[in-house]
Order: C-alpha cells, then structure tokens, then sequence
C-alpha cells in the first residue's frame, strides 16, 4: 500500500497561549508511537472535536495534536498479531484526538488494542456515520435494557435530539419499539425528528424548568439525556417508579440541582455514560447491534460529508446548536 509522505492533517497548535487550527502536509516520521499504522478513510465530527478545535472546552492539553475522536480506515503496516495490512479497522475513544494523534488525518499509528474489525455488514463510511456519537448511544439503549426498561414499560425521552447521540438513540429505540418521545430548542426539528420515529416531539425549555418540587407527575420509564443541567434534574423528578435516566453530556450545564427522593422513593436509576475506555468486548457487542439494528437508509439521510479544513466552522455550529445529524470528514478530499 502506497502511502501518503507527506500526509494531510488538521493540526491544533498553541504558540504563545493562543490555539491555532490548520491543515498541514506531515512526515510519517512525525506519527506518535503505536504498532499499527492505519490509512484512515473517515472521521467523524463529535461534540468532543467541536469542543477542541474551537477552543471552548479543555479537551486537548498536549500541542501539536491531530483531534479527531474516532476513524475508520485500513491497515497499512502492523507489528502486532491481530492486525494485518488490508484489514479494515474502526476506533473510537481510548483518549485519540485528545492525548494522542487521532482522526483527523490521512494517517494514524495507534495501538493495536484500540482498534476492532469493521463491524460486519457495516462499510468504513457507514461506521463513521455511526462513529462516537452512535457508538454512545447504543451504550445507552444497552443500560436501559439491563435496568428492566422495556417498550411495554413506558415513554423514553431522549434529550438533545437532534444532535449526534440523541438522533441515533431516537432511531435505535424506535427500530427496538420503544414509543419514542424526542426534546429539542429547534422549532424546525420536530419534523425531522419524526421522520426517525419520534412519536412526539417537545419544547426543550418546557423541560429544563428549575422546580422547588422533589418529586413531579411521573412520566417517564426511560431517558438518554445529552444535555445535563437543568434538562436532568427535571427528568429525574419525572421519571416513573423504577425508571433509568442515562447521562451522556452537558450541552445545557455541568451542575445538577437535585434531590434524592427520586432514588429513594421512586428507586429511579441514573446510569453515566462514558465511551471512551468502554471495555473491548461491550464494544464488540455494541458494534454488532449497531450493525445489525439501525437503519442505515435512514442514517444516510441525516449525514453529511465534510473535508478537514470545513471542521473548525462546522465545529462552531455543532457548539452553538446549529447542527443537526451527523457529519463525517472525508480525510482524502
């Protein structure tokens, strides 16, 4: 396999204290250590990424440094038993793009023990329309299940909804039977989220109202909340008896203004939810639910494809809640 040298990447710097974003060409020589060197083929854009290479949340504290979360791509040349060259790979997590060298690139040298088998079924851009965000919100339909939230149970609200978790979630749950009910601050998203099968669509400021009261009418069986604040502490007071909120984000704020009665009256489970050092086999299993159980017609109208130098702008609109869906970076283009 002929390799890019110089290869093309989008580079975070930080001269004099001030974050500086450009794609560059590169030497391999420059690649961090790993014994597998990956010709990555996609990337996807997360919140995480908008959060770095935008410069509004620490989440890069090592410079120069290649962002991106996650890719997907092929190998090129490995030491270690598990990988050969031509094997089609996916990783997702693991501190890339943040500690070290990630996605955003034409190429990628990582460890061996970060990268799974493409999912089979599932094509190198398919899984980075997936990507993080997806990958997190099957994580999310798997806790709710092993709490005992089941379609006959009741109303799921996902929150954030039109953004990359929470479009997902709506999917996956709607595809498994769950009566969906989405939360958004887009008044044109509510028929978009209906497309993916929300059965209803609601007002975000109807939900993150602060309230003296502990408790409220029971609604809920089920949450996956990507907004955190105070969008969470109002599905925890109306969460039914035995219901699970899933916590995967802070898009509205890190503080939570809650009390305990949820757990100790109503036995209300709240589940964080983090992907990054997720355990190999979850992942494997998740990834072949994914595979297996999102419609991937439907995906493919929610993605757009991207380039490297388009993501500091569209990092800008994800932050400022002007995306929707998922974006993937084509790393050639």
């Amino acid at each position: 396999m002929a390799l890019p040298d110089p290869f093309q990447a989008l580079v975070l710097e930080n001269p004099n204290g001030t974050i500086r974003t450009t794609v560059k060409k590169l030497p391999v020589g420059s690649l961090p250590e790993g014994d597998v060197l990956v010709s990555v083929a996609y990337s996807s854009l997360n919140y995480k990424d908008a959060l770095a290479v935008t410069n509004r949340g620490k989440i890069v504290r090592r410079f120069p440094m290649v962002p991106g979360i996650d890719f997907s791509g092929v190998v090129a040349e490995s030491t270690s038993g598990p990988f050969k060259p031509g094997d089609p790979v996916v990783l997702t997590g693991w501190g890339v793009g943040e500690e070290h060298w990630g996605g955003f690139a034409q190429l990628a040298r990582v460890k061996s023990e970060w990268l799974l088998p493409l999912p089979q079924g599932l094509t190198l851009k398919w899984a980075m329309q997936i990507g993080t965000a997806g990958l997190t919100a099957m994580f999310c339909v798997m806790a709710l299940e092993e709490h005992g939230v089941r379609p006959d149970k009741g109303e799921i609200i996902v929150t954030g909804a039109t953004g990359g978790v929470g479009c997902v979630a709506v999917m996956l749950l709607a595809k498994l039977g769950y009566r969906v009910v989405a939360s958004t601050g887009k008044a044109d998203g509510h028929e978009f989220l209906k497309s993916l099968g929300a059965h209803e669509v609601i007002d975000r400021n109807k939900l993150a109202v602060r309230s003296d009261k502990p408790l409220e009418r029971g609604r809920w069986a089920g949450a996956v909340d990507s907004v955190g604040g105070e969008t969470l502490a109002a599905l925890l007071r109306q969460m039914e008896r035995e219901g699970c909120v899933t916590a995967v984000g802070l898009a509205g704020g890190a503080e939570l203004h809650a009390t305990v009665y949820p757990f100790i009256l109503r036995a209300v489970s709240l589940v964080g939810i983090s992907s990054v050092y997720m355990a190999t086999e979850r992942r494997r299993t998740a990834w072949t639910r994914l595979a297996g159980e999102l419609p991937m017609d439907t995906l493919d109208r929610l993605t757009q494809t991207a380039r490297l130098s388009d993501v500091p702008a569209l990092g800008e609109q994800m932050i400022d809640g002007k995306l929707r869906g998922r974006v993937v970076i084509d790393v050639n283009a």
